[in-house]
């Protein structure tokens, strides 16, 4: 409970305290689980420019209870990356960064990869891309109960008009614990992104 006190505060704090950066907020949903999204611009915050972007993130995911779990489960990341669009590649942007994951008697500091490639249409189309992402954790970077972290998405966003986006993506989560291996989440999910 006290780890849980901590993660909602640091994220309260730095999704309120920094509304004026380039900030987006989202909602991502299926039949059973809930995600909260987060991304806010470092570069804004620091008055810092060059090619990267920085970027600090959060989300939580609430995995509804199924047949093979009796109760609902929790996911908290918080996470930091640098962006940059590769040359040559006209919509294609990479990043890599750390995350910190925390779930149940588990915590783990995976390094991630993301890739996001924004197709060139005419201005009649809403801006579309597509993006993946993959964050990976060996038994050296998982800590209490943790013995490795894996995570891959895969999605594409269509943003419809100024600042509001609807998204569909893919996700699938291994936390495995040193006595087991464990599948957190595997599903397609839909959602809503606002960005200000």
């Amino acid at each position: 409970m006290y780890l849980k006190t901590i993660l909602f505060t640091t994220i309260f704090i730095v999704y309120t305290g920094i509304v004026q950066a380039e900030t987006s907020i989202g909602l991502d949903i299926n039949d059973k689980d809930v995600e909260l999204l987060g991304e806010t611009n470092f570069n804004t915050l620091t008055d810092y420019s060059s090619g990267t972007t920085f970027i600090l993130s959060g989300n939580y995911l609430y995995v509804g209870e199924d047949n093979y779990n009796n109760e609902g489960k929790h996911l908290f990341t918080l996470g930091f990356r640098g962006e940059n669009h590769l040359p040559g590649v006209e919509g294609l942007s990479l990043g890599v960064g750390i995350q910190s994951v925390f779930a149940d008697s588990y915590i783990s500091l995976p390094l991630s990869i993301r890739a996001k490639y924004a197709l060139a249409l005419i201005d009649t189309i809403p801006t579309t891309s597509f993006f993946t992402s993959y964050a990976y954790a060996p038994s050296v970077l998982s800590f209490s109960d943790g013995e490795g972290y894996s995570e891959w998405r895969v999605g594409a966003d269509m943003e419809l008009f100024s600042n509001t986006h609807i998204f569909v993506g893919y996700r699938d989560i291994d936390t495995d614990y040193s006595d087991r291996k464990y599948n957190f989440n595997e599903r397609f999910y839909g959602g809503l992104k606002l960005s200000f």
